[in-house]
């Protein structure tokens, strides 16, 4: 097959070179002097790889790599970087850039960038055709099924849960490579990058397993009289040394007048931990709220409830997002989320008699609202 490469750098002369070099290849090859005139060539060539120096004048090459990735997340994007700028580099696979080179390039680690990107495009076109083909076989064998719509959303739920596990084997490779190129080239920064990237997966994967045990099961209630603000000042707690490390800013504001309360303690805690976490992926993914991000969390008495509230000052979500949140295994988070956490965070609450939901609007910021029954019947 033969691919087009966008080739993006604001050396005319590096341009000239490596075009001809890649047209030496077999590729067929367009290029550009900055990003913006990439995104315009971008949308009317439609290559399938982008090569790309990270730092350029107006828009660097990260932005570029954000903005091809959000009109075409399957584009396989190689980094072009100076041997001082090892942070962008590792900076650059976190938002799925396929690899990265040095300069001056070297053909032969060139020709392994290239035939990763090759991989990769292979490897998701089979699972295209492997995912097209199951829906097919799953479509055909439900009409055949008496219990049809059953089957269809046993069907969701593998298709969900195979989606998760290939994200966290995505990230999991990432951190693979970034090791092997720890190893390769005897450096301690990308090893202790490749290593922090594996051990999250790790993490993640231990998370999902706990996750899936408990969709499983029918969960049991610890049922005792704790005070309500002690979970939310627990997920404070554990929380604000991060967000303080993020540049976040985290504020608590508890009602003092509440009287204890029946609830499952650990169950009230892991949700508000949930609502929590999610605001700060946030406003770690946010372009809206940089150097401003806010997250409060509050506590107060309305009649008849206890209210939990959670909000952020980020990017906020649109209609279609917010109508998905709470499905199973829906994820904003790209590789980095499980889409559990929600849904497990929901079954807990209902489980207390209790409800929530969320207002947000694009640009405005989130706020999730957990009401519980105050005080909640002690069996």
């Amino acid at each position: 097959m033969s691919y087009t490469i966008l080739l993006v750098d604001d050396e005319e002369g590096l341009r000239k070179v490596l075009g001809l070099s890649l047209e030496d290849k077999g590729y067929q090859v367009h290029t550009a002097g900055n990003a913006q005139e990439a995104l315009a060539l971008f949308q009317k060539t439609n290559p399938q790889i982008v090569l790309t120096d990270i730092k350029m004048p107006g828009m660097d090459g990260i932005g570029l790599l954000k903005e091809i990735k959000r009109q075409a997340a399957d584009t396989e994007i190689i980094m072009i970087t100076g041997h001082g700028d090892i942070d962008l580099a590792i900076k650059s696979l976190k938002h799925d850039a396929t690899d990265f080179i040095t300069k001056p390039i070297d053909d032969d680690i060139l020709d392994i960038a290239l035939k990763r990107a090759h991989e990769r495009i292979t490897l998701r076109r089979q699972l295209r055709d492997h995912t097209e083909n199951l829906e097919r076989m799953v479509e055909e064998k439900s009409r055949q099924l008496i219990q049809a719509e059953r089957m269809a959303a046993m069907g969701e739920t593998v298709a969900g849960m195979a989606h998760a596990i290939k994200n966290i084997s995505g990230g999991l490779t990432g951190g693979a490579f970034v090791l092997e190129k720890g190893l390769e080239l005897e450096n301690a920064t990308y090893l202790k990058q490749g290593w922090q990237m594996v051990r999250d997966n790790v993490t993640r994967i231990q998370q999902l397993s706990v996750d899936l045990l408990n969709i499983a099961k029918p969960g049991k209630q610890k049922i005792e009289h704790v005070d309500p603000n002690l979970p939310l000042r627990q997920v404070y707690e554990l929380m604000q040394p991060q967000a303080e490390q993020y540049g976040i800013e985290m504020m608590l504001n508890l009602d003092t007048g509440l009287a204890p309360m029946a609830c499952d303690k650990e169950g009230i805690h892991r949700c508000l931990l949930n609502l929590v976490t999610n605001a700060m992926d946030a406003c770690l993914q946010g372009e809206l709220c940089d150097g401003h991000a806010k997250i409060e969390l509050v506590s107060r008495q309305a009649a008849g409830v206890v209210e939990y509230a959670v909000i952020d000052t980020c990017d906020g979500m649109d209609e279609e997002v917010r109508a998905k949140i709470f499905n199973a295994f829906f994820t904003t988070k790209g590789s980095r989320g499980t889409g559990i956490g929600l849904m497990l965070t929901r079954r807990i609450v209902e489980a207390h008699g209790g409800a929530i939901h969320v207002t947000s609007e694009k640009g405005q910021g989130s706020k999730f609202v957990i009401t519980l029954p105050y005080p909640y019947p002690y069996p």
